[in-house]
């Protein structure tokens, strides 16, 4: 049976909270309760041939021919980066079940905790601080507590790419606010810390940035080789996941998006955007200006969500 990674994602220490789940999902991968129980899940969502066909690559990639039963190790493989279109569903439909009021809510949360530790160890070590008592095991522990509830919360984001960014960003978020009330016994509240200025991207940043860059490729707003991702930072990058909202949404068709993405964040000159549209310059500048009245309406609806 493939197994979860070895716990190396943590710093040497012995019984760290990282290393805990680790110890905690070998056991779990044994457990037939649960093995049981996801099979049913992955016959019962078609994603059992999707799943299998990864735990065969994983198997085959180890040198493994023994046979692999559905279960939360194989689930887990398929939940990997990388792995393709399974992904998406996939946890989706593991947030779902996490959702639900149930005993397999608790285990389908658990697989997610799991499959997103990285992201976890990720989120904690850029949350650590050398004073105030924000140690690695610490914000770890609020960390993983934030991430379960995340998972159990019900928010589910439905753009392609976007499921594990948006539940990094989302446990982020609870785990600032959790640092934030916190107050350090005779000093300055913890929060102040977080508007010291700090170039480096963040967790959120980062994970975010790559969500936004996959889902804006995947749309087609950033067409081959104008697809620059050093440009596609700061507005750039704001502009296409407000375009990919409002796609979405249901305020932009996927022209319209193409129409504003092109000009503002790919600069693709609009001769060529025409010819690439099957279209006149003049009615894709006219396409372009009736997509950005529709974005800039939508704008105020967004906000108020």
């Amino acid at each position: 049976m493939h197994n979860a990674q070895p716990p190396t994602h943590a710093p040497a220490q012995t019984g760290g909270v990282f290393h805990r789940l680790d110890a905690e999902w070998a056991a779990l991968c044994s457990d037939t309760t649960a093995q049981a129980a996801v099979a049913d899940w992955l016959a019962a969502d078609q994603l059992a041939d999707d799943v299998s066909a990864v735990a065969d690559s994983v198997a085959d990639s180890v040198a493994d021919d023994r046979p692999h039963a559905l279960g939360p190790a194989q689930l887990l493989a398929a939940l990997r980066p990388g792995v393709g279109h399974v992904t998406d569903p996939l946890l989706r439909n593991l947030l779902r079940r996490a959702a639900a009021r149930d005993r397999s809510a608790v285990l389908a949360a658990r697989i997610v905790v799991q499959a997103m530790v990285p992201a976890a160890v990720r989120i904690t070590r850029g949350q650590v601080r050398p004073f105030g008592g924000r140690s690695f095991e610490e914000i770890g522990h609020v960390t993983v507590a934030a991430l379960f509830e995340v998972a159990r919360s019900g928010r589910i984001h439905s753009r392609p790419g976007r499921p594990a960014a948006n539940l990094a960003l989302d446990t982020l978020r609870h785990v600032c606010a959790e640092i934030a009330a916190d107050r350090e016994e005779g000093g300055e509240p913890l929060a102040a810390a977080e508007h010291l200025p700090d170039r480096t991207p963040g967790p959120a940043q980062t994970v975010v940035a790559a969500a936004v860059r996959t889902a804006a490729a995947t749309a087609g707003l950033t067409p081959d080789r104008h697809a620059r991702e050093d440009e596609a930072t700061g507005s750039r990058l704001e502009l296409l996941e407000l375009v990919l909202d409002a796609i979405d949404g249901g305020a932009l068709t996927p022209a319209d998006g193409h129409a504003i993405a092109w000009h503002y964040t790919a600069a693709i000159p609009d001769t060529e955007a025409a010819a690439r549209a099957g279209t006149t310059a003049g009615a894709w500048q006219r396409r372009r200006s009736r997509a950005v009245a529709r974005l800039a309406a939508a704008l105020p609806r967004r906000c108020a969500v």
